[in-house]
C-alpha cells in the first residue's frame, strides 16, 4: 500500500477520473437507458406472465369448481333417473300383478260359470232322460197291468180309495 502511495501521480489519477466520468456518462447516454428499457421490459413481460399464470390459476379453479358442481349435479340427476326407474319397474310389475290376478279371477269366474252352466245342462239331460224313462217304464208296467179287465178295475177302486182318504 505505500508503494502505489509513493508513486502516485495525479495526472494520471487526472485522466483516469476523466475517463471514467466520460465512460459513465456514455454508458448512461448508450448502454444504461437501453440496459433499463430492457429490464423494465422484462420486468413488465414477468408481471404480465405473472398476472396470466395467476388469471389462469384462477379460472383453472373455477372450472375445477364448475366441473365438480356438474360432476355432483350429474350424480343426482342419475340418482333421480334410477330412482324414478326403480318405481316405473315397481309400479309395472304391481300394475301387471294386479291385471294378471284381474284376469285370473275373469277366467276363474267363466270357468265357473261354464262349468255351472254344462253341469245346469248335464242335470237337464238327466232329467230328461229319467223322466223319459219313467214314462216308458210307467208305459210298460200300465200296458202289462191293464191287459186285463180285472186289474184294470183294481187299479181304479185303489186310486179311488187314495182319493178319498
Amino acid at each position: 500500500m505505500e508503494k502505489l502511495i509513493e508513486e502516485f501521480s495525479v495526472g494520471l489519477f487526472f485522466w483516469q477520473t476523466v475517463l471514467f466520468i466520460a465512460l459513465i456518462f456514455l454508458l448512461r447516454k448508450f448502454a444504461w437507458k437501453p440496459i433499463l428499457n430492457a429490464v423494465i421490459e422484462r420486468e413488465e413481460k414477468i408481471e404480465g406472465a405473472l398476472k396470466a399464470a395467476e388469471e389462469a390459476e384462477n379460472k383453472m379453479k373455477e372450472l375445477s369448481a364448475n366441473n365438480e358442481k356438474i360432476l355432483a349435479d350429474a350424480r343426482v340427476e342419475r340418482e333421480n333417473i334410477l330412482k324414478d326407474g326403480r318405481s316405473i319397474k315397481e309400479k309395472m310389475i304391481a300394475d301387471a300383478k294386479s291385471q294378471a290376478s284381474t284376469e285370473a279371477e275373469k277366467i276363474i269366474t267363466s270357468a265357473k260359470e261354464q262349468i255351472n252352466i254344462e253341469k245346469m245342462k248335464a242335470m237337464t239331460e238327466i232329467k230328461n232322460q229319467v223322466a223319459d224313462i219313467s214314462i216308458e217304464m210307467a208305459e210298460k208296467i200300465l200296458r202289462t197291468e191293464l191287459k186285463d179287465a180285472k186289474n184294470q178295475k183294481k187299479l181304479i177302486e185303489e186310486a179311488l180309495k187314495k182319493q178319498i182318504n
